[in-house]
């Protein structure tokens, strides 16, 4: 039986297992042992952790398996003073916890966060999911310096929850001008820039995101990388991803880490489809 070809760079650890969240809203009996699959499927090496929020931790300890080694990233919504309580929970399971990502609620300063943060003193990666209002400059300029990490939110079950082009480049801009990594969660369930049937909403594509990314490490200004989250010719698109050499596409993942999709499979087969990743990724060439 011949070797299966390895992942392309681009895609390795793309993205995070978020299955229990909408849409998908998979239930958390389902979900374990849909990750075990992933995880031992010839496209793991795209599947990063399995993310929970954290009131789900207690329900997740009975549903770990003896054998389970997977990497755990748990959301905390209620904000960082919570943090210090997840982290105690998290440490009882079996399970390698790689992440917290934390929400900033209304009313809490860029101050007050960090503060919190400081306090609990976590040894795993901090995401914090970069609010879409005033306080985003100055939490963002905050960030570099500090062991902590950026979060955007992308999408949602609701059209608001979807930042426009202009509203993200400023976003992908300002973290990649302060060297700061991050992550996207909600709504990047395909590679390219589309308008989803049945709903309307706009959706951003993760391949016209790591493209961004590269025109903003390259110095480009914000209306240039809004201009590229519009793109919908998906095959330019991943053609212009193809022709980024192996330095570039490093640098796009040192900045853009992972994005969190409720599918593993719908960005893979996208990504087959476009003739990025080979077919073979997929068991005896079956669908996803």
């Amino acid at each position: 039986m011949s070797a299966l070809p390895a992942l392309p760079a681009l895609a390795a650890g793309l993205c995070d297992d978020a299955a229990v969240f909408p849409p998908g809203s998979l239930p958390l009996p389902e979900a374990v042992p849909a990750h075990r699959r992933h995880r031992s499927a010839p496209y793991a090496g795209m599947v990063g952790p399995f993310i929970v929020a954290a009131p789900a931790l207690g329900d997740l300890g009975a549903l770990v398996a003896p054998g389970d080694r997977f990497d755990l990233v748990v959301t905390v919504p209620a904000g960082p003073e919570h943090v210090p309580a997840v982290l105690e929970e998290a440490a009882a399971l079996p399970l390698a916890l790689a992440g917290i990502e934390v929400a900033v609620p209304a009313g809490t300063s860029p101050a007050e966060l960090f503060a919190a943060l400081d306090r609990a003193g976590a040894a795993v990666p901090v995401f914090v999911e970069v609010p879409r209002d005033e306080r985003r400059p100055e939490i963002i300029a905050a960030l570099p310096g500090t062991p902590y990490r950026a979060k955007f939110r992308t999408g949602g079950i609701t059209a608001d929850l979807h930042p426009d082009e202009a509203e993200l480049a400023a976003a992908i801009g300002a973290v990649v001008a302060a060297g700061v990594p991050f992550k996207a969660t909600a709504g990047l369930h395909h590679a390219i820039r589309r308008t989803e049937p049945g709903t309307g909403f706009e959706q951003h594509g993760f391949l016209n995101l790591m493209l961004a990314v590269d025109a903003a490490l390259g110095g480009a200004p914000e209306e240039e990388l809004a201009a590229i989250l519009a793109r919908r010719d998906g095959a330019a698109v991943a053609a212009a991803v193809a022709a980024l050499d192996g330095g570039r596409i490093a640098a796009v993942r040192e900045r853009f880490l992972s994005f969190g999709t409720c599918s593993i499979t719908d960005p893979l087969n996208d990504l087959i489809g476009l003739g990025l990743v080979p077919g073979s990724m997929l068991r005896g060439g079956e669908s996803a």
